[in-house]
């Protein structure tokens, strides 16, 4: 059995990964720090509680092949985060919001081109007619 700690930004938090290793299965459970840890910090989880906590979680995670264990965890993980958006309902309201108001404003941008479109050929084609009148 030889477990790898792992540690990296997964975009927004930097996260640490413990995988397990033993009988050609991986058993992994993760710890996300916030901000960048520095040597004192990482040096101060591993030997407490919290490092303790995270083997627990590691070995009662359940075993996956190492075949098909993932070969990129940074880019999987970043891309679960990005599948499950913004975290509370409040937010997710607010970003929809934000998105409908976006696509409304840019109907009426398109709405008010098509009208100064349809001014603006109305005044050519009056300009046009005044021209051939002779007056």
């Amino acid at each position: 059995m030889s477990g790898v700690f792992t540690l990296y930004h997964d975009g927004r938090f930097w996260v640490g990964v413990y995988e397990i290793h033993e009988d050609g299965l991986v058993r992994a459970a993760r710890h996300i720090f916030g901000s960048e840890p520095n040597n004192a910090e990482l040096a101060a989880f591993a030997a407490g509680r919290d490092f303790v906590r995270l083997a627990d979680e590691a070995r009662e995670a359940p075993p996956v092949p190492a075949s098909e264990r993932p070969k990129r965890p940074a880019k999987q993980a970043k891309r679960a985060h990005e599948e499950a958006g913004i975290g509370t309902a409040a937010q997710r309201a607010l970003r929809d919001a934000v998105t409908e108001r976006a696509a409304e404003n840019k109907a009426a941008r398109k709405r008010r081109a098509a009208a100064e479109a349809t001014r603006r050929r109305e005044l050519a084609r009056a300009k046009s007619r005044a021209k051939h009148r002779g007056h």
